[in-house]
C-alpha cells in the first residue's frame, strides 16, 4: 500500500527540522557515529523487539510501528520521517509488508545503511507454504532450526536457511540517496514470516549479522546477544510444537481474520481452512460468495472456533460463526500484525507467541503445560 501523496506533504515539515538538527549530506552519513549510539530504526513492532534484544545497549532504537498498528495501513508521522532522516540503519521485514516505506525513505532523506530481515531466510520455501491448501497442508510441519551463526541444523530436508546478504545471487542491504529502492514484487508470498519462531531465528540472525558489519567495534556483543535470544527461540518452538503434538490431526485446522498465520500453521502441522478476509492483508473487503464459501469450508472441515487478530473487528467473524454454528475468540484476540500494548501480556515476540498459543489450545480444550523456566518474563 503506498502513502506518497500523505508523505510528501509530510516531508515539507521534516526537512525543515532536518535542516536544523543534521549535518549536511556526506560519505560519513552512512557510517556508525563513534562515541555515539548506533542509531537504528525499525518498522515493525515485532522487529523492534528483536533489534532491542541483539543490539541491547549498543543501539538508539526506534520503532515506527506502535503496539496495536499494522504495516498495511500505516502513515509515518513527521516524527518518523525525522528519526529516519538522522538514522544510520533501516530494519524493515521486507517480502512486501512495509511498502510504505520507499516513499518515507524518499520524504526523509534517509542515508544510511538498509537490512532487509528477510534476506535470512529461504522465500522458496516460504512461497511454497504459502501456496498449501487444506488438501495439500504438510502436518509433519518440520522444516530446520537455525543457529545464531547462520548454519542449519536438526530438521527434514527443504528446511529455511539464512542466507548472507553478501552470499552469491543476493544484493547488498546497503542504500544510498540514488540507490535504496527494494523489490516488493512478492504477490505470491505471506508476508507474515515473523509468525514461525523457526523464520524469526533467522531475521533476528540477520540482524545480526548486518549490524556486525555496520558497527564492527560492537560486533562481538551483537552475536552473542543474538545466539541467547535465538536459544530461547528454540525452546518456544520445541514448546509449541510439544503442545500441539497431543492435538489430533483431524482437530487442528484453523479460521483467522485474515491470512496471517500461515507459516505457524505449517510449522505445527495446522491446517488452514480459510480467512474472513481473503487477503494477507487486514483491511480487504470479502464478497458474498468468498464468505459463503467459508462457511461450507468452516461445516466441511471440523473447525472449532474463528479467532480473531488484534487489529481486526470481530462484528465479520461474529456473523460467519453464527452461520457456520461455531465459536468466536475475540476477548483474547491473536497478536500477530503487531505486538500488544503493556497489560496485554503479549508485549513481546515471546510472549505474544506464548499467548496466541495457549488461546488457541484453551479454545480446542487442549492440556497446555508450564511454560519453561527460560521464558517467563521473555
Amino acid at each position: 500500500m503506498k502513502t506518497s501523496a500523505l508523505i510528501s506533504s509530510l516531508a515539507l515539515g521534516a526537512a525543515a527540522a532536518l535542516a536544523l538538527t543534521s549535518c549536511s549530506a556526506s560519505d560519513e552519513a552512512s557510517q556508525p557515529k563513534r562515541g555515539d549510539h548506533l542509531k537504528v530504526v525499525v518498522t515493525t513492532t515485532q522487529l523492534a523487539d528483536f533489534a532491542a534484544e541483539v543490539g541491547g545497549n549498543d543501539i538508539e532504537l526506534t520503532g515506527m510501528l506502535a503496539p496495536g498498528s499494522s504495516a498495511h495501513h500505516f502513515d509515518p508521522t513527521p516524527a518518523d520521517l525525522l528519526s529516519l532522516g538522522q538514522a544510520d540503519v533501516l530494519i524493515v521485514n521486507g517480502a512486501g509488508l512495509d511498502e510504505f516505506i520507499d516513499s518515507a525513505i524518499d520524504a526523509s532523506g534517509f542515508s544510511g545503511t538498509l537490512v532487509d530481515a528477510s534476506a535470512g531466510l529461504d522465500l522458496e520455501t516460504a512461497r511454497a507454504i504459502t501456496a498449501e491448501t487444506l488438501e495439500g497442508q504438510n502436518h509433519e510441519g518440520e522444516h530446520e532450526h537455525i543457529d545464531t551463526h547462520g548454519h542449519s541444523h536438526g530438521g527434514a530436508e527443504g528446511a529455511a536457511e539464512p542466507q548472507s546478504a553478501d552470499s552469491e545471487g543476493s544484493e547488498s542491504s546497503e542504500t544510498s540517496e540514488e540507490d535504496h529502492d527494494h523489490d516488493h514484487e512478492h504477490g505470491d508470498l505471506n508476508p507474515h514470516l515473523w509468525t514461525s519462531p523457526r523464520f524469526a531465528q533467522g531475521m533476528v540472525q540477520q540482524i545480526a549479522d548486518e549490524l556486525a558489519k555496520i558497527d564492527p567495534e560492537h560486533g562481538d556483543g551483537y552475536y552473542e546477544r543474538a545466539g541467547a535470544y535465538n536459544a530461547k527461540l528454540v525452546t518456544l518452538d520445541e514448546w509449541i510444537a510439544a503442545q500441539f503434538a497431543r492435538v489430533p490431526a483431524a482437530d487442528r485446522v484453523l479460521v483467522t481474520g485474515h491470512d496471517s498465520l500461515r507459516y505457524y500453521l505449517h510449522d505445527y502441522g495446522i491446517a488452514y481452512a480459510g480467512s474472513l478476509l481473503p487477503s494477507f492483508e487486514d483491511n480487504a473487503e470479502p464478497s458474498a460468495a468468498e464468505i459463503d464459501s467459508l462457511v461450507a469450508a468452516i461445516k466441511n472441515s471440523g473447525v472449532k472456533a474463528i479467532f480473531v487478530e488484534s487489529s481486526l473487528s470481530p462484528k465479520l467473524a461474529k456473523t460467519v460463526a453464527q452461520e457456520a454454528g461455531v465459536a468466536v475468540i475475540d476477548e483474547d484476540s491473536l497478536y500477530v500484525d503487531s505486538l500488544g500494548p503493556d497489560g496485554s501480556g503479549a508485549e513481546t515476540y515471546i510472549s505474544a507467541s506464548l499467548h496466541n498459543t495457549r488461546v488457541i489450545l484453551e479454545a480446542w480444550a487442549a492440556s497446555i503445560d508450564p511454560v519453561p523456566s527460560a521464558l517467563e518474563g521473555a
